[in-house]
């Protein structure tokens, strides 16, 4: 069942309870209203008909109205009818008031020995004209009561008047009513009808395309919004992805090159030793110590692997207090004794201390320096500055080479990027120390960048969180 059907047949019962309800509490109160002044009409003639009726010089009816002009003196309404019951119940005389009806033969049907508590109001059946009486019973005192009578027939008339209007109109405005509701639900239904259409669209032709309406004004509008974030996050989620695939692609074919090149040259001098038995010792000793090279060099490949593997994982590192001073001196002194005819300098304003890993961050900034020797000129100079600025202590690399190309600023940083794709790998590495020094600063919330040094050359810095507290004397 369709919720457009669901929602009509829901509403369309609670409307015609209701206007039932309506119809009927009307009815009920116009008729309390015209049974009450009927009511009164008889409290208010009921002494008049009793007066008339025990002055009358004769009862068991007349023929003609008692009191002779009583009935202007006491303008009892058309087809008014009095009777006294006595005390046994027995019909001592009755006859009929008002002119108009004065040779009616209408009259209450009165049951036999009426027995009612005085000042009771009842409803009674009538014969000839009147159909029906409204009857009030009053007590003469004497155990005798006096019964008046006025006949309803026009309140029960303008009752099944109005009811006859109630069926009419209220079945007109549920007819009406529910075709409109019919109209406004599908009309309400049709935004829904087209987010399912275009979510069909979407399923089958991609992610590219939104669902309408989508504003705050309805409900509607804000389940479109909802939607369209949602088709959103997820359009972004596949897009992430593809490049995730990507770079895991591009990734593997780089490692798999990268640890090919040494596995090959392992090979061609074990095949080497083992076609030439009859080899030198000197060259039986090349072919073992290239060996050893690049072994040592594969190992060091799958160390720089296996810790961009931690990283990303995200396993936590030791936290413990970091001289930072003490690692930018330990830096240029190992920078100096790998090029002796470079001018490698410190530069530190503050001894400055943070939280970290002292292993893994001595290779960060290990890797930027060698970074700097490999690719700049030979004695081009080379500093390390160490400060505090808004909240970070920060490790410039400054060298004076060629610098960075601005299209290269970013990829820099990526796995197995070199920047020169013809540089020998025994001089420009594997292209991981970059990656790697990224990694570990990211690990303890800091951030990496290249900008450009003044005159000319690259500025490599690492920025760290640092307090207030971690400017000390170290």
């Amino acid at each position: 069942m369709s919720l457009r059907l669901r929602l009509l047949l829901t509403l369309a019962p609670l409307f015609i309870l209701g206007l039932a309800a309506a119809d009927f509490g009307t009815y009920a109160a116009l008729q309390s209203s015209l049974l009450q002044g009927i009511d009164q009409q008889l409290v208010s003639i009921q002494p008049g008909v009793q007066n008339v009726l025990q002055n009358a010089g004769e009862f068991g009816g007349s023929g003609g109205p008692p009191g002779g002009d009583h009935n202007q003196e006491y303008a009892f309404p058309a087809g008014t009818y009095g009777e006294i019951v006595d005390s046994s119940g027995h019909s001592i005389g009755g006859d009929f008031f008002g002119a108009s009806v004065y040779a009616s033969s209408a009259s209450p049907v009165v049951p036999t020995g009426i027995t009612g508590d005085a000042g009771e109001e009842l409803t009674l059946s009538g014969t000839g004209t009147y159909h029906s009486y409204r009857v009030y019973v009053t007590s003469m005192g004497d155990g005798s009561v006096v019964v008046t009578a006025i006949p309803q027939d026009g309140v029960n008339g303008t009752l099944s008047t109005l009811l006859l209007f109630e069926i009419a109109i209220s079945s007109g405005i549920m007819i009406i009513v529910l075709v409109v509701t019919w109209l406004l639900v599908r009309r309400g239904m049709r935004p829904l009808e087209r987010m399912g259409a275009t979510a069909r669209s979407i399923a089958a032709s991609g992610l590219g395309r939104r669902v309408a309406p989508s504003n705050e004004r309805t409900e509607v509008g804000r389940l479109g919004i909802a939607l369209n974030t949602m088709l959103g996050q997820i359009e972004r989620a596949f897009a992430e992805r593809d490049v995730t695939e990507q770079k895991l692609r591009h990734f593997v074919s780089d490692a798999s090159h990268e640890l090919r090149t040494p596995l090959t040259s392992m090979r061609g001098y074990a095949e080497l030793l083992q076609r030439n038995p009859d080899m030198t010792r000197d060259d039986v000793l090349l072919a073992v110590r290239r060996i050893e090279d690049e072994t040592r060099r594969m190992g060091v490949l799958v160390d720089d692997l296996l810790l961009l593997a931690r990283l990303d994982q995200g396993r936590p590192l030791d936290r413990a207090p970091v001289d930072l001073t003490a690692m930018v001196n330990d830096a240029v002194s190992d920078a100096r004794a790998a090029d002796p005819g470079r001018s490698v300098v410190a530069q530190i304003t503050a001894p400055i201390a943070v939280m970290g890993d002292d292993l893994r961050l001595r290779q960060a900034v290990a890797n930027l320096v060698r970074n700097a020797l490999v690719h700049t000129p030979a004695g081009s100079p080379v500093e390390v500055a160490l400060r505090v600025e808004n909240g970070y202590a920060d490790i410039d690399v400054i060298d004076h080479g060629p610098g960075v190309p601005e299209a290269q600023r970013e990829r820099i940083f990526e796995r197995f990027h070199r920047a020169d794709p013809t540089r020998s790998r025994d001089q420009g590495g594997s292209g991981l120390g970059l990656s790697i020094a990224t990694a570990v600063v990211a690990a303890h919330g800091g951030r990496i960048s290249v900008t450009d040094t003044q005159g000319g050359g690259a500025t490599f810095r690492i920025a760290l969180p640092a307090s207030t507290s971690s400017v000390t004397d170290v």
